[in-house]
């Protein structure tokens, strides 16, 4: 499998911050979403950003800004989608996913995915902890995209739906840390210390 693009899901409403881009709001030296690419952008072969709105006040970090192909805020597969679009536009066969408040998963978050997909036989592979399943952390075919349109235009909204349907491979990490995600500002707040 060649290098898959990637695609930071920074689309929802961020309500329990108080709306707005909580990926903007200041971590460290940088902002939440900085970090993200960071740690995103060395491990593929080119990166975009799933928002909806303006696209113009993501204009300073210099990436590609796709919205949501469905309406009315359809949840992280609607990113998926549109990440999906993006890249058959590209020419290439996959994408990595990652959420845009989750600024310490691992440096090692695509290897991991490619190969958990190539144990398992299949084409769709989650990260996972500990703790459970990071469906927003995956990686994700182009040739199911009109399989996924579908779906979202039926009304399915739960990731696991889809990807178990798919025969999805799991990539265990050790750490539920790593996925640790800024919803409120007590966890921006714990995310500061953690750095």
């Amino acid at each position: 499998m060649i290098q898959p693009l990637g695609v930071i899901l920074a689309g929802g409403q961020a309500t329990r911050m108080g709306g707005g881009d909580k990926g903007q709001l200041p971590l460290g030296n940088g902002t939440i979403l900085s970090h993200v690419i960071d740690r995103l952008e060395p491990q593929v072969a080119g990166l975009a950003l799933n928002a909806n709105g303006d696209a113009s006040r993501f204009s300073n970090l210099g990436l590609p800004v796709i919205s949501d192909t469905i309406s009315g805020y359809a949840g992280p597969l609607s990113g998926v989608l549109a990440g999906l679009d993006w890249a058959a536009s590209k020419g290439a066969t996959h994408i990595v996913t990652a959420a845009a408040d989750t600024p310490f998963f691992p440096c090692d978050l695509v290897p991991h995915l490619m190969m958990a997909a190539e144990i398992a036989g299949a084409e769709i592979a989650l990260a996972s902890s500990p703790g459970g399943r990071h469906p927003t952390f995956g990686l994700w075919p182009v040739a199911l995209r009109d399989d996924l349109r579908t779906a979202l235009n039926d009304g399915l909204r739960k990731v696991v739906l889809w990807t178990d349907k798919h025969g999805a491979g799991t990539a265990t990490f050790p750490d539920d840390a790593a996925f640790f995600n800024v919803n409120t500002p007590d966890d921006l707040a714990l995310a500061q210390a953690m750095l």
